[in-house]
């Protein structure tokens, strides 16, 4: 693995793994401001493949598609990530669609695309469960960007216009701190000459970050969606943990995997759904971000079992921080935590998605081999103090179930 930095002061950073037959390349766009509209960066990524100057949409997909090229773009909570992944011999003609579609944009069908993800944001909020996580999401993190779910897109998209659009794409292009990782089966003397080709225009910004800061939640919060042809009850409760770059960051990944993300030998999985026949789904998921981050326990389940659920989630919590976890339990976790990551780890793709990253967020592109020694070293003792650190605190609890359970359940008076 070696770095290098473009004449334009993108940091690079390059991985040959020999006799793989397709390269990755993952350009990582660093949101240093929030949107002044909501719904903003979320459609300029999809207008990206609406057409440039030298090519219709139809023309590039077909093109993409011909040659076996994946390129898409995604925003998540803290950057917009573009991911490209093609043949080794055609990495050229890749790298070359992906600077026409950042540089020659046009958005020319701006009001269609529009309505179509109106349409397409109505129709997952369809979903009992999409609705609420988008409600969840809003109630852990209010009067946040990270709480932006699709109700807030759908009242603010119609008001965004072409120059609103524009903007950001600018930023995209002249502002925003950014990295590229390459991984494949390509030299460095191959691949820096075409980077500088194809993306050599870009530019970087050092400005600092002007979003703003995640307010601490000051007690308990709850949210409930009156839903009345939903079948299944869904509850969502997290609670605010720190940035990736907390030193509890592993610790809190090998609770996650001893809670719910270990499948069915996870404790919510065992207990709420094999013992009490309580779930369909149950889960947990820890979640860090660059300004802070959560960790949620959700479960989809009968609409008369909504107490009883909370209940159990609240036992769960109880539990890992306050007795600790059996050597067996704990060997087993380390296992499934550090196999699922080694498994993940073995496409070229996901590789180069990890370690930019972790070289984006401040971590370091190295940080996955000390994540995995310090899940190793992880004590009884760390998973007690570390849960109770953040477990304790104050949470934020979302119910959508049809009005007569909620009121079973005495979340509506």
């Amino acid at each position: 693995m070696e770095r290098y930095t473009l004449k334009n002061g993108i940091k690079t950073i390059i991985k040959k793994n020999n006799n793989t037959p397709r390269t990755a390349v993952v350009l990582f766009s660093k949101l240093n401001k929030d949107e002044e509209k909501a719904g903003l960066y979320y459609l300029l990524t999809q207008m990206l493949f609406q057409g440039t100057k030298s090519r219709t949409s139809e023309e590039l997909a077909n093109e993409l598609d011909e040659n076996a090229i994946e390129l898409n773009v995604e925003k998540k909570a803290d950057y917009i990530r573009f991911k490209l992944l093609c043949l080794n011999e055609d990495i050229n003609q890749a790298l070359e669609i992906m600077q026409d579609i950042i540089e020659n944009s046009t958005f020319n069908d701006f009001e269609k695309e529009i309505e179509k993800i109106k349409g397409e944001f109505e129709a997952d909020l369809d979903s009992a469960k999409v609705k609420a996580q988008d409600e969840y999401y809003r109630t852990i993190f209010p009067n946040h960007a990270y709480g932006v779910g699709r109700n807030e897109i759908l009242k603010a998209i119609g008001s965004i216009t072409k120059e609103d659009l524009m903007s950001v794409y600018d930023d995209i292009k002249y502002s925003m701190q950014k990295n590229i990782v390459v991984v494949g089966d390509i030299d460095k003397e191959v691949i820096i000459p075409l980077l500088e080709n194809h993306l050599g225009d870009l530019k970087v910004s050092d400005e600092q970050s002007e979003r703003k800061e995640l307010e601490p939640l000051t007690e308990n919060v709850v949210s409930i969606v009156e839903k009345e042809d939903a079948n299944q009850a869904q509850i969502f409760q997290g609670w605010r943990v720190p940035s990736v770059l907390s030193e509890d960051y592993p610790v809190l990944s090998l609770i996650n995997t001893i809670m719910g993300a270990s499948g069915l030998s996870s404790r919510l999985f065992l207990e709420l759904r094999e013992k009490q026949g309580l779930a369909y789904t149950v889960r947990s998921v820890n979640e860090p971000m660059g300004l802070g981050g959560h960790f949620f326990v959700y479960i989809g389940t009968e609409p008369k079992n909504i107490q009883v659920s909370i209940n159990g989630f609240k036992k769960e919590m109880e539990k890992i921080m306050t007795e600790p976890v059996s050597d067996e339990e704990l060997e087993n976790a380390k296992n499934n935590a550090i196999g699922k990551r080694q498994f993940y780890y073995q496409t070229n793709l996901i590789e180069a998605l990890t370690i930019g990253y972790y070289e984006f967020s401040g971590l370091g592109y190295d940080f996955e081999e000390k994540l995995i020694n310090a899940i190793k070293l992880t004590t009884k003792e760390q998973i007690m103090a570390v849960a109770s650190k953040y477990l304790s605190n104050n949470n934020a609890l979302c119910v959508l179930a049809p009005k007569k359970y909620l009121e079973e359940a005495n979340l509506i008076k």
